[in-house]
């Protein structure tokens, strides 16, 4: 059973981490690629340590939020330019300018991955 999950996780991450590189490539507007594709990262985030962790992390949710939310200040200082970082993977990664929009994507991923952790609890408990 354990690996049936990790294989559910794993293709999550894959799927979900396709529809981020699609984002990133292909859409350009105003809504999908800034606040959708920061819902998913989080979500992305949660199936690659899932994937690793099946018993999961008291409050893994929350530590991913936490990592978002650090990672989203950082911007408000250039970091990516201090370090001095050319490559467009790298500053697409670790992002650019602070909004704090993405602040609330991200406490929407969060969100949905919260309550899959409460309906797995449910199911869990009904077995």
């Amino acid at each position: 059973m354990k690996n049936k999950e990790r294989i559910g996780y794993l293709i999550c991450f894959l799927l979900l981490l396709a529809v981020e590189f699609y984002i990133g490539i292909f859409v350009h507007d105003r809504f999908v690629r800034p606040y959708v594709g920061d819902v998913i990262v989080v979500i992305v985030l949660y199936a690659l340590i899932r994937i690793f962790f099946l018993e999961k992390p008291a409050c893994l949710s929350l530590w991913i939020l936490l990592f978002a939310v650090f990672v989203e200040i950082t911007q408000i200082y250039p970091l990516v330019d201090l370090l001095g970082i050319k490559n467009r993977f790298l500053r697409v990664l670790m992002g650019t300018s602070f909004a704090w929009e993405d602040l609330v994507a991200y406490a929407a991923g969060t969100v949905v991955t919260f309550l899959w952790d409460l309906r797995l609890m449910k199911r869990n408990r009904e077995r």
